[in-house]
């Protein structure tokens, strides 16, 4: 038996697959406009490796999950991220995770999701912010946070991405150095993100997980202004579909 979750985001889907206990697959795709037209695609994907409906059990999470007709289940996010933290970390953990409409910081204990803080009033804070800005730049997100640790402090003062923009376009009109800009774009996210994190409180492990935590110089960047260090690893984007995928296998 397989054990599918699948976790529909607003920019990103992600998909994990445990045969029996042991994880065998992790696919990324984009999620384009259409929730079902991914999870369309997320099944044909799953029937060319074998996996067919018959052999499968789907628990579906995130943005998208109600858009899953062959799920047998759907759990929030909140939920799959803590049990998908607790099987890549193992230990209690305050998790920050960026995603792209909305920010979380969510606390593990003893394996469960005990509290929990979400920004999604605005996308300032978020991976879409920073997607935007990057292409207002002409530069990738990884070239933006690489070009970020070599500028200067500069202050990105407008809470609205749509102001935000404008600012930023305005600073290359001024002839502001671009990686100072970066640097400005760069704080104005993590600055939100350590608002959000001393807040809600946290622990000696904190753990970011969404598209961000593969952005290295975007995790240095992020510890330095909170202070502490930040653990991940090369799942972590993952880590919801995981804990879907678990709970799926709870489901026999």
């Amino acid at each position: 038996m397989h054990y599918v979750g699948i976790d529909i985001g607003s920019t990103a889907t992600k998909v994990s697959v445990f045969k029996e206990d042991k994880l065998e697959h992790n696919y990324n795709l984009r999620t384009g406009w259409s929730s079902i037209e991914v999870s369309n695609e997320v099944l044909e994907k799953l029937n060319s490796e074998g996996i067919e409906r018959k052999n499968m059990k789907v628990v579906a999470t995130g943005y998208g999950r109600i858009s899953v007709p062959y799920a047998d289940k759907q759990i929030t996010e909140i939920t799959c991220h803590g049990k998908g933290v607790d099987y890549l970390l193992g230990r209690d953990a305050t998790i920050i995770d960026i995603g792209g409409q909305d920010t979380k910081i969510i606390t593990l204990k003893n394996g469960r999701v005990i509290d929990f803080t979400m920004n999604d009033k605005c996308a300032a804070g978020t991976g879409k912010f920073m997607e935007l800005m990057a292409n207002t730049l002409g530069v990738s997100i990884d070239e933006l946070c690489n070009m970020a640790l070599l500028g200067e402090d500069i202050n990105i003062s407008s809470m609205c991405t749509v102001f935000a923009e404008s600012e930023v376009i305005s600073l290359i009109g001024k002839g502001t150095d671009r990686k100072s800009i970066a640097r400005g774009i760069v704080n104005s996210i993590t600055g939100r993100v350590s608002s959000m994190l001393f807040k809600h409180g946290c622990s000696e492990n904190i753990y970011l997980t969404g598209g961000l935590c593969e952005v290295d110089n975007f995790k240095k960047l992020l510890s330095q202004k909170i202070e502490k260090d930040i653990k991940t690893n090369p799942l972590a984007r993952y880590a919801g579909s995981i804990g879907a995928a678990l709970i799926a296998k709870s489901l026999d």
